[in-house]
Parts: C-alpha cells; structure tokens; sequence
C-alpha cells in the first residue's frame, strides 16, 4: 500500500485500540476534507461499529449508535451529502471509504474499513484512506461475536458487546 498523500493522518482511538489512517486526498479531495471536518468538531465521538463482516469490513460512523435505541443504526448522517469519487483504489485489507445508500452520491459520516478483499466495490464506493498502523485493531472488531440475525432483512453483524470510537485525533505527519 503506497502513501499518496501523507499531510495528516487520523488515530481512531476505539475501545479495541488504536487505528491510524493515511488519507488519499489527492483521488477523494471532498471525502477526505468531510472526514476530517466531522472528527475535528467531534462527530465521531462516542460512534459504535455497528455493522461488522468478519474478512469483508467493519462499519461505523453514524450518529444514531450514539444511543442504545438500535432500530436506526445504520440510517444516520451529518444532515447533508456528498457526491461520489470513484477513484482506482483497490478495496482490500486496511481501505478506508464512504458507506453510501443505493444513490452513489449519498455518502455523509458512515465510512467503513475494509477486513479482506472486496474488489466488488472497486469504482462503487469511494475509498479515500488507508490503515497504516492498528490491523490488530481492526481484526479483534471484525472477529467479534456477533448477535444472530433478527429476521430476513438482518445480516447478523451487530456486535454483541459494542465497540466504540472514544475520539479521532488528527496529527500532522
């Protein structure tokens, strides 16, 4: 994995460790400056990874985990959006990038990290960061015991014991 752009990085300090991320500004200029933004002002803070796919990815972001009334995780954002950059990032191990609805331009706070290989969402999803330092992080939230699905439309990715992001400080590299 190259460093194409090392100005900042992020540390996603979460109840299972440290993940620190490089961003790629140059392919998701307004991605990346949406990222940061929301964790300067705190809006990540307190967040669960509320949806987790062990070898897939581990989703987080959304302000409605902020509470334990589960019914509306995952539905949540920052009140605004923010079009797509589709770039020629390979989704694997360590990606970072913007979870969307079905509409490409739909991106606000929910980002995900991928856990394996997901070449599928190569030039769907707009990746815009990179894990450069937290993989054991990153692998004890995506191998946690999950709740069994609640019915048809429910994967089973709920954690059965929530792992929050604490904060996200950013550091000048």
């Amino acid at each position: 994995m190259s460093n194409e752009s090392n100005e900042v990085r992020a540390v996603l300090v979460t109840d299972a460790g440290e993940i620190t991320v490089e961003f790629l500004t140059e392919k998701a200029p307004k991605h990346v400056e949406n990222f940061l933004k929301l964790a300067g002002e705190g809006f990540y803070d307190g967040t669960r990874f509320h949806r987790v796919i062990p070898g897939f990815m581990i989703q987080g972001g959304d302000p409605n985990t902020k509470t334990d009334d589960d019914r509306a995780w995952g539905t949540g954002g920052p009140g605004y959006s923010i079009d797509a950059e589709f770039n020629d990032v390979h989704h694997e191990r360590g990606v970072l990038s913007m979870a969307r609805s079905a509409d490409p331009d739909s991106a606000g706070s929910q980002f995900f990290v991928c856990h394996g290989e997901a070449s599928f969402l190569d030039n769907k999803y707009t990746a815009f960061g990179r894990v450069v330092d937290g993989l054991d992080a990153l692998d004890t939230i995506a191998n946690a015991e999950r709740e069994p699905a609640r019915g048809p439309n429910d994967e089973g990715s709920r954690p059965v014991e929530p792992v929050s992001i604490r904060n996200i400080t950013i550091q000048a590299v």
